[in-house]
């Protein structure tokens, strides 16, 4: 028994859209793209000066330009005194030329140089030091802003919010920061060249700019433009920059970057592969380029691209219907991936529920789908790893008027295998279609931002064999719009969108789409459905089917007292997979919170967030498949550690899951208590833990304890372990079907499931050694291990009951036979109803133990502005036995029995603007 994830958001995350980056530390995010709430705030200004000559970027600001410039001082703290002046004096100057805007910056400090706080990490990692923070809405339309964020050290962080979307944390532009600590405090001097950065081509131009400055040593976050805590803030409450004279300055730009790369594999391969000798070399190129079609609008091409993931995937074990979601990795998609996010999904407290997902990038260069083709089609196979992505190209950029825009293609390859079969000559087995990749998106922003319409369109078009129309769609489309509207000064917001799917293929396809643990149209007492416009019914003989999805949200997000209301469903015959995520249809989704927040520290505490609340889910028939009561308590203690505490209450509900297409049954209630704390991150050694406790009606039961232990030795080294227990006892783990016509009352079937103990140990562990801002070494690596037990083998009496018999004590027999040979699994034998007529059902025992070892090791160096080296090496191992007991020495010894594979990978790419 599992509760199910938890969505936790409190007030300071509400809607990050425009605080704090990712990397930053401290206090984060504390408001949406909004305006003042509740009074007229003057806006501040900061004028920029143009450079006569050329900078000498250094860090130390002796430039005669600087000191002609007047200095940005007036800044308020955030944390800890909220409202307050600044406990340190901070200077921010502006200079620009024809291909740059220049920032220099002076960070006063009263303990001088002993007063500042450092560390070097690589580009985009969390700092835990003082850092600058420039935020620039080019466009000055309260939307657009890009990050810019430097510590003492010179370490950079960068990333970009178009729209409403936050944030790309992908975007990587070619920019300078030079830094000095010295007795007064620390410096900073910036380069942005303006062919990174998105604006109008008006001659005369106003920015819009916030400056942000961490004390880390005070945990004190200080802002230039400066709203409370509990108002809405964001682009439309920054300050202005003016002065700015550039007449198109930023032009066309083109940038070249075409990589090398070679890599050797020693991989574990049975002896008599004659496809591979367990170590195999491989070296290709290619190109990425990137165009400024204008100051506002880019192309991004890549050729032959290398898609390989840098650091690799965690072990799951996933004894569920549904797939698992890994993040995307891959810089290509990584970058401008704000600009086609949809299906934005919001809530104070809410859980088992998802977005209206229309683009899941990770589907363009899969692993090929066909694979088992070729394993079914000989002894031997030589399957390629993933699909090759024969080119991509996609173009984004903004407006001056607010259009966002965005538009991406892939082309993936036709992947054959060799195949060596029992008898015969080899031969080659197709294993994916060709297949066309198509995304296009688009948003317009209306009353300054305050309404914005916007609207996605996807397809997937597939150039098939034969023996592949059985298996994949021929193609697949969704056409979806959304909206967000944000009024009484912004405190409000109203959020919708709304998605049409269309599938269309041979009628085996279809059947199997139709029949996925999705929707289980063959559930035997679904309700008879329909098949008109949209897809409501099991037709083996279709060969389209059609689904529509939405989502819908109000809620109050500024103010000490919030609230929110959405519905969310998805219509039975809705269907993205193709290239989206969808782990379920058929449902309607509601839920209702109240959220009270306290942002004035007291004696106990520095903020405290209530949330309560509730969310009901139906299926299309009308069943109850969900309704949850929820309370949570978090905050920030006067020792600036965090905390928080939720118990959750489901009760009985109907389950039209658990029997993986059979009949609807009735699942336990559960109660779920969990926690979550952190400690002050300034230290050298940080943690955060969480446990969990939840216990069902029937008995089951599910516990989980973690922890993130982090460690500094050096202000450039980190070290982080990361253990996580979970133990628990289901009991209604589905283990199978089996066909029986004297079983009516289950519609001539029987459904085994039964009692598992899962037992899982893992430990992430990462280590960061920084050499340089543009030279690092990272270590990644994660032991798992795992097993499961299944005991107690039951059916349910009857549908839409929660009541079952356990075999061999309630009715008939269970026998467990060996396996034919030593370490074979053994067979469950069952008779369900002994003298009966009900056939003997077997099965291979389900037991597991499973064991793992994944880790990878990158050093990156950027030995010029925009030109990367990698040499990375990734290793993997793992078992799985037929024996369900779990043992922690005997499982962690076996772990280092089992032959690993190795892979070795250097790669350099040269970053060359034209």
């Amino acid at each position: 028994m599992r509760s199910g994830s938890v969505s936790l958001l409190s007030v300071l995350t509400l809607v990050v859209a425009s605080g704090l980056p990712a990397g930053a530390q401290g206090p984060a995010a504390n408001a949406s793209n909004g305006a003042s709430h509740g009074h007229a705030v003057a806006v501040p200004s900061a004028r920029a000066a143009r450079a006569r000559a050329p900078l000498a970027l250094d860090g130390r600001l002796d430039d005669e330009a600087w000191q002609a410039t007047t200095p940005v001082t007036d800044f308020t703290q955030v944390d800890p005194t909220e409202g307050q002046p600044a406990s340190q004096r901070t200077e921010v100057r502006f200079l620009f030329d024809d291909g740059a805007l220049y920032v220099g910056a002076r960070m006063h400090d009263t303990e001088g140089r002993a007063g500042v706080r450092t560390s070097l990490v690589r580009r985009d990692a969390s700092f835990n030091s003082d850092f600058l923070e420039i935020v620039i809405d080019g466009f000055h339309d309260h939307l657009g802003r890009a990050f810019f964020q430097v510590n003492p050290s010179g370490s950079k962080f960068d990333m970009l919010g178009i729209g409403t979307s936050c944030c790309d944390e992908g975007w990587d532009p070619i920019w300078e920061a030079v830094t000095q600590i010295d007795d007064e405090g620390w410096t900073a001097e910036i380069r942005i060249p303006l062919s990174q950065l998105r604006f109008s081509g008006a001659t005369s131009q106003t920015w819009g700019l916030q400056l942000r400055r961490w004390i880390h040593r005070r945990n004190e976050l200080d802002q230039w433009a400066f709203w409370r805590k509990n108002e809405s803030g964001g682009p439309a409450r920054f300050g202005h920059l003016e002065g700015l004279e550039l007449g198109g300055a930023a032009g066309r730009q083109l940038e070249l970057l075409p990589y090398v790369a070679a890599k050797t594999q020693n991989l574990s391969v049975p002896s008599a592969d004659p496809f591979n000798g367990g170590n195999v070399q491989s070296a290709r190129l290619g190109l990425d380029l990137k165009y400024n079609l204008s100051s506002n609008f880019t192309l991004d091409a890549t050729f032959n691209p290398d898609f390989g993931q840098v650091e690799a995937d965690p072990a799951v074990v996933n004894l569920t219907a549904f797939e698992t979601s890994f993040p995307e990795k891959r810089p290509f998609f990584i970058a401008s991936s704000g600009v086609f996010g949809y299906g934005g999904f919001n809530c104070y407290f809410c859980s088992n529920v998802s977005s209206l997902s229309a683009f899941y990038s990770r589907r363009i260069g899969r692993s090929p789908q066909g694979a088992d083709l070729a394993h079914d089609a000989g002894e031997y196979a030589d399957v390629p790893e993933a699909t090759a992505i024969l080119g991509a190209a996609k173009i984004t950029g903004r407006t001056g008027n607010g259009l966002t825009i965005g538009l991406l293609n892939a082309v993936t390859s036709r992947e054959r295998a060799r195949v060596r079969p029992s008898s015969g000559s080899d031969l080659d087995q197709v294993v994916e279609p060709l297949t066309n990749y198509f995304v296009g998106r688009v948003k317009k922003d209306l009353m300054r931002g305050n309404l914005v319409i916007g609207g996605i369109a996807t397809s997937v078009l597939r150039d098939m064999e034969p023996e592949f129309r059985p298996r994949l769609t021929t193609h697949a489309e969704l056409v979806g719009t959304d909206v967000r509207y944000t009024f009484k000064e912004r405190a409000y917001s109203l959020t919708g969108n709304f998605a049409i799917t269309s599938i269309a293929g041979d009628p085996a396809v279809i059947s199997t789409r139709q029949q996925s643990s999705a929707r289980y149209f063959q559930r035997p007492d679904r309700k008879p459905g329909s098949n008109g416009f949209l897809t409501n019914a099991l037709d083996p003989a279709a060969t389209s089917m059609r689904g529509a999805g939405a989502y819908l949200r109000l809620g109050k997000d500024a103010g000490n007292w919030l609230w929110e209301t959405a519905v969310n469903a998805r219509t039975p015959g809705f269907e993205s997979n193709d290239l989206a995520f969808l782990t379920r249809a058929d449902y309607v989704w509601y839920n209702a919170n109240v959220f009270r927040y306290w942002s004035k520290p007291t004696r106990w505490y520095r903020d405290l967030s209530i949330i309560v609340g509730g969310q009901e889910q139906q299926n299309f028939d009308g069943d109850l498949t969900d309704r949850q009561f929820h309370a949570f308590i978090g905050g920030t203690a006067r020792n600036f550690w965090n905390f928080n505490l939720f118990v959750i209450r489901r009760p009985d509900l109907l389950d039209d899951r658990l029997l993986r297409g059979g009949p609807v049954v009735e699942k336990p209630g559960v109660n779920v208590l969990g926690s979550n704390f952190g400690s002050d991150s300034r230290g050298a050694v940080s943690v955060n833990g969480f446990g969990e406790y939840a216990r069902n009606d029937l008995g089951g039961w599910g516990r989980s304890i973690g922890a993130s232990i982090t460690y500094r030795p050096a202000p450039n080294a980190t070290v982080s372990l990361g253990p996580n227990w979970n133990d628990s006892r289901s009991m209604l783990q589905y283990v199978r079907r089996f066909a029986d016509p004297t079983n009516a009352a289950f519609y001539g079937s029987r459904y085994v499931v039964s009692s598992i103990d899962q037992k899982q140990l893992s430990l992430e562990t990462r280590l960061s050694w920084t050499f340089s801002p543009t030279t690092s070494f990272e270590l990644f690596a994660q032991p798992l291990l795992a097993s499961g037990d299944y005991f107690d083998y039951k059916e349910f009496d009857a549908p839409r009951q929660g009541t079952v018999s356990v075999f061999g004590r309630d009715r008939g027999s269970v026998a467990e036979l060996p396996g034919e040979h030593p370490g074979d699994p053994s067979t469950v034998e069952i008779d369900p109803d002994g003298n009966g007529p009900a056939s003997v059902m077997q099965f291979a025992n389900p037991d597991f133990n499973f064991r793992s070892l994944r880790g990878n090791a990158v050093f990156r160096w950027e030995f010029r502005p925009g030109s990367v080296m990698y040499v990375a090496w990734a290793h993997s191992r793992s078992a799985s036995l037929a024996q369900g007991d779990f043992r922690f020495s005997r499982d962690f010894g076996g772990m280092f029995e089992n032959v690993p594979d190795n892979v070795f990978l250097v790669k350099a790419s040269f970053w060359v603007p034209r």
